[in-house]
């Protein structure tokens, strides 16, 4: 995917790559130490989710399996930490991915957090100095002030903490679950709340005053909700449950639906491509291009819910036939 030129016409930016993840839930038919029950959603039946990350490409690298009653936030850092070749630099997730922790913990290793902001006239702007001294000139007055005389305390143990998610010594959803056992007011914890309340801030401020920043989040949270739809449509049986108890055996069915989105992607970029070399360079370069022109879906379009192909091949979106060039 990384050699090929079309799935690049998504980015925004050559220099920087927007990912974004999400969870989907799923239902466990069979009783499951992993799975927990969610009346939202299935009912007195107990479910998984399904947290899958998803770049600009259409390319989805990473996914894994988590209970229905741990927080979302807690696993974005691992996904990010996870691939050594797809690295990304700004990340979106939905209002539940994100806490003041996981906020200041991504921000340390230079991973810059754009999550999609509920409610954004009503959130809590948090500043280092007093806001007695805050600036007359300033539009958006503070509301709250940061510790960050905690943070300054504690920097020293803090810098190791990220030091051995980025080894990969320890995952960054183990470290919290241990923080979030401890005593709520755990040292390092706090010190994380504390930093984390300054990088929300700044990106509250970022949010309202960026419009293009809006438009590239929402458009990656997009894709995110188009590959969670695309997971049912290529999946077999039950495209809204698991028939596996244990969370290795979920993680592999997980991995094999991955796979396939994959290759379906990679495979409709190919055949895209090749539609497209046919035509005049001048021509569809302008019309890939161009911003206002619709995008290119190399993962929609002609896939059937019990495998097979649903596209003729003269609409130039399925994969071609033996007769057809």
């Amino acid at each position: 995917m990384s050699e090929q030129e079309l799935p690049d016409l998504h980015r925004r930016e050559r220099e920087a790559l927007h990912t974004a993840s999400d969870g989907q839930k799923f239902e466990v038919r069979a009783e499951s130490l992993q799975a927990g029950r969610s009346f939202k959603y299935f009912g007195q039946g107990q479910d998984v989710s399904a947290y899958t990350v998803v770049d600009e490409r259409q390319l989805l690298w990473h996914s894994l399996m988590i209970g229905a009653a741990e927080r979302e936030s807690a696993c974005v850092i691992d996904g990010l930490m996870h691939n050594d070749v797809v690295r990304s630099d700004i990340h979106s997730a939905d209002t539940y991915g994100y806490t003041y922790a996981v906020l200041g913990l991504t921000h340390l290793p230079c991973f810059s957090f754009a999550s999609r902001i509920k409610g954004i006239g009503k959130q809590t702007l948090y500043v280092f100095k007093s806001r007695g001294r805050a600036d007359e000139s300033w539009c958006i007055k503070p509301d709250r002030t940061s510790d960050d005389a905690l943070i300054r305390q504690n920097r020293c143990d803090l810098l190791p903490l990220v030091a051995t998610i980025e080894i990969k010594e320890n995952t960054a959803s183990g470290i919290f679950r241990r923080l979030n056992s401890c005593f709520r007011k755990q040292v390092l914890y706090q010190t994380l709340k504390s930093f984390g309340k300054i990088v929300k801030s700044l990106l509250v401020l970022r949010y309202v005053d960026e419009l293009a920043l809006r438009q590239a989040i929402g458009k990656q949270l997009n894709r995110v909700e188009t590959a969670n739809r695309f997971t049912r449509v290529v999946a077999v049986g039950n495209p809204r449950g698991f028939t596996q108890t244990e969370k290795e055996e979920q993680e592999i069915a997980a991995v094999c639906n991955r796979l396939i989105k994959n290759s379906i992607v990679c495979w409709n970029c190919l055949y895209l491509a090749r539609q497209l070399e046919k035509k005049p360079v001048t021509k569809w370069q302008g019309k890939a291009c161009d911003a206002s022109s619709p995008p290119v879906r190399p993962c929609r379009g002609h896939t059937s819910t019990c495998s097979g192909n649903t596209a003729s091949p003269t609409t130039g979106s399925g994969i071609p036939s033996e007769s057809s060039p």
